[in-house]
């Protein structure tokens, strides 16, 4: 890794253009100071190719919509400062890998949205809105299990870094079955069994080979390969009843 010394140089990066099958072209950046792969990709399109398409939003790593595959690797490009991850004054930037491309370095997240449903993400209460909440012990080992899990935010990085969805797209991939374990643990929630069936069925958490990518490219440090061992744990002992 060769870091970048001083704002005269110019950083060359190779960006994916076009759909699948596309190709990757070069532009000249010069490097600044404090200078992020998203404000890279912001001066390329403002000043040099007006029709790159991308994504954004926040620009502060909370939304996660600016998801890229950087030099190899999946991460928020907007906390991602350039110093720390070129190699040889080129950084590659594309989209991210195990969904379809659209067009540039902008996805299609379908796939990825559609696997939470696959995996009984959807939150059912077991009170109606008439009655008053339910009431959890904070301190409780489920609410404990739920919480460790709970800040997933869906940008896609753990999908795309996974390699058993890159060869199995059935599989329904760490961020779904991640969501999964939350709800099995959430007392609250009126379906857990059935949640926890859907988190086993066919592509479910018996099919994770337990790499850790998901984990070790979480932007907010989350565990999906703990959750889903989690969930595998479970088989043996049933569902938690404490409250």
């Amino acid at each position: 890794m060769k870091a970048i010394q001083n704002s005269e140089q110019l950083l060359s990066v190779r960006i994916w253009r076009g759909k699948k099958d596309g190709r990757f072209v070069t532009y000249q950046v010069p490097v600044r100071d404090n200078q992020t792969v998203l404000d890279v990709v912001t001066e390329v399109q403002r000043l040099h190719e007006p029709g790159l398409s991308y994504r954004f939003a926040c620009r502060v790593g909370v939304c996660g919509s600016c998801a890229m595959m950087v030099n190899g690797k999946p991460r928020w490009t907007c906390r991602t400062h350039v110093n720390k991850v070129i190699d040889e004054d080129v950084l590659t930037i594309e989209p991210l890998r195990n969904l379809p491309h659209i067009k540039d370095l902008v996805c299609d997240m379908a796939p990825f949205i559609d696997t939470w449903q696959k995996a009984g993400a959807p939150f059912s209460s077991t009170q109606t809105r008439s009655q008053p909440p339910a009431k959890v012990d904070p301190e409780s080992p489920t609410r404990r299990a739920a919480d460790a899990s709970l800040q997933c935010i869906n940008c896609g990085v753990c999908y795309s870094a996974c390699d058993v969805v890159n060869w199995n797209r059935d599989y329904l991939g760490p961020a779904a079955l991640n969501r999964a374990w939350t709800l099995v643990n959430d007392v609250r929630h009126s379906k857990r069994q059935q949640t926890f069936d859907m988190a086993f069925s066919e592509g479910g958490c018996g099919s994770c080979h337990s790499h850790g990518n998901c984990t070790r490219h979480c932007p907010i440090e989350l565990s999906p390969s703990e959750s889903i061992a989690g969930l595998k744990r479970l088989a043996f002992t049933g569902l938690p009843k404490e409250l």
